[in-house]
């Protein structure tokens, strides 16, 4: 048995796709698909016809023709169950099977083709296997990538704490009533910043002047920062990478020639986060199978004579959440007070990095609890499935950039939507139908998506997975103001608060 070649040809014999798998000049397989749709009569119920040298084995796909060409040696039985496995592939590569969804993935489909057709025999392989061959996926090629994003991640972190002891030179320096002192290179120092285990070392692209965010009194600006490196050696780290195909993405953005560029530092004295993760697991039937909340509050201070402070918070009533502090937190004042403050008051918070200060965690199934609760109900009628998917949230904040996605079978087309409420889009790689919501607020609290697919059973359409963010936590937490202990006074700080979703499905 021999394939002479596997196409994707128009109702006129127009090819869109063809593979040859032996010596064939393009005269003869032009020659060869032009006359298939003569030799096929409108009313003939066989998916193969004969000529005096060659078979065609087809299989009719809307408006086009999945064409399997062979000598009439070849055993069609087997010449069949190679158009199956094809006919299976074509949707899963092509996002519509028309002239213009075949031309669009024209190559991902003759790479398909190849792994089930070598040197014109079939090959013993399934629609999974064709998949993984295809995508190629290298677990050596992941372990490296991520050996650079470490690197580069540790370089970005150097640079940041360089950045923080310039900083802190400054303040001294502006404190002494002098400005900011002007760095050498010393045999010491050298032009070298940060050894990356023999990769090319990583340098600032030109002198960079570091702020403070707060202004000091008496305190000159400096003329020049502390220089790293020379220009022409400053970005050999990012070059290099960029020529291996990575995407760099640093905070501090290209500065023009002879600019200087800033350093990304904070700009309050004080930064608190307060982050917060969802985990939800609904039932497709009703109920909640189980909802776990886990969120944190972090504080940074980012000068040391700043650092002596306390941070009082007002919590709702929070039932069902267990709260933690650090145990270097005055557990006693918290519980009374509601004051984040550290046992020994004569000692300072740790400045330049994070530091976790309170902590909290709850567990329930109750329904109500729920932000967002999405119901799915899939219906049969006619050899159609008629899938209604509707949410409603019962939070008082808004929900940012909900995207809801629900597993479909292998489709041949896309899915018909009757009514949806904000945008749709259906993935046919990897069969998912995504729901997208921007926000979620007052105005929409309620929605729905209605769609149209062949018939098949109901739990083809399980798990549906949720995504969403917001700017407010379900842990009832503010942070009122933050006290020097130091002044009694008020110290500046910002406040970053986020809910994000770790894992949100019904089953």
């Amino acid at each position: 048995m021999v394939v002479l070649a596997a196409s994707i040809v128009t109702k006129t014999g127009k090819a869109l796709v063809s593979r040859q798998y032996v010596d064939m000049s393009r005269i003869r397989i032009e020659g060869l698909l032009a006359a298939f749709p003569k030799l096929i009569g409108s009313g003939r119920q066989h998916t193969y016809v004969e000529t005096e040298n060659v078979r065609y084995v087809y299989q009719p796909l809307d408006t086009l023709h999945l064409l399997v060409v062979t000598n009439k040696s070849s055993n069609i039985l087997e010449d069949l169950d190679i158009l199956r496995i094809l006919a299976k592939i074509v949707p899963d590569y092509a996002q519509s099977l028309d002239e213009e969804g075949i031309t669009k993935a024209a190559f991902d489909l003759l790479f398909a083709f190849d792994e089930v057709i070598s040197l014109g025999h079939k090959e013993n392989v399934t629609l999974q296997q064709v998949r993984q061959n295809t995508e190629m996926e290298s677990h050596e090629e992941k372990l490296y990538k991520m050996i650079i994003q470490s690197k580069r991640q540790e370089a970005i972190q150097n640079m940041k704490q360089k950045a923080q002891e310039i900083d802190r030179a400054k303040l001294e320096s502006a404190k002494a009533g002098r400005g900011m002192p002007t760095y050498a290179p010393s045999p010491s120092m050298g032009s070298r910043a940060v050894d990356l285990d023999n990769t090319p070392t990583y340098m600032s692209q030109a002198p960079t002047a570091f702020s403070t965010g707060r202004p000091t009194d008496g305190a000159k600006p400096a003329k020049k920062g502390m220089q790293l490196g020379k220009a022409k050696k400053a970005n050999d780290f990012l070059d290099s990478l960029r020529a291996e195909g990575e995407v760099m993405n640093v905070e501090a953005a290209p500065a023009a020639v002879g600019a200087v560029a800033p350093m990304v530092v904070p700009s309050e004295p004080v930064s608190i986060v307060v982050d917060e993760k969802l985990m939800v697991v609904l039932n497709k039937d009703g109920g909640v199978e189980s909802m776990e909340v886990n969120g944190g509050m972090a504080l940074q201070v980012l000068n040391e004579e700043d650092s002596r402070l306390k941070v009082n918070i007002s919590a709702g009533q929070n039932s069902g959440f267990q709260m933690k502090t650090h145990p270097n937190i005055d557990k006693g004042l918290y519980s009374s007070q509601s004051v984040l403050g550290l046992k020994d008051p004569q000692k300072p918070f740790p400045a330049g990095s994070p530091l976790g200060i309170l902590k909290w965690r709850m567990q329930t199934t109750d329904e109500g609890m729920v932000p967002l609760l999405i119901n799915c109900w899939p219906s049969a009628s006619g050899g159609e499935s008629y899938v209604n998917i509707e949410y409603e949230s019962t939070t008082d904040f808004d929900l940012q950039n909900v995207a809801i996605a629900i597993p479909l079978p292998a489709l041949a087309a896309s899915p018909k939507v009757n009514q949806v409420d904000g945008d749709w889009r259906y993935d046919a790689r990897k069969s998912i139908m995504l729901w997208s919501i921007d926000i979620i607020d007052d105005s929409n609290r309620t929605g729905s998506l209605e769609f149209v697919v062949p018939n098949t059973r109901p739990e083809s359409f399980f798990p549906v997975t949720v995504n969403f963010n917001a700017t407010k936590t379900l842990c009832q937490v503010e942070v009122a103001d933050v006290i020097s202990l130091e002044t009694g006074n008020p110290i500046k700080y910002s406040l970053r608060t986020q809910l994000q979703t770790d894992g949100y499905e019904v089953v």
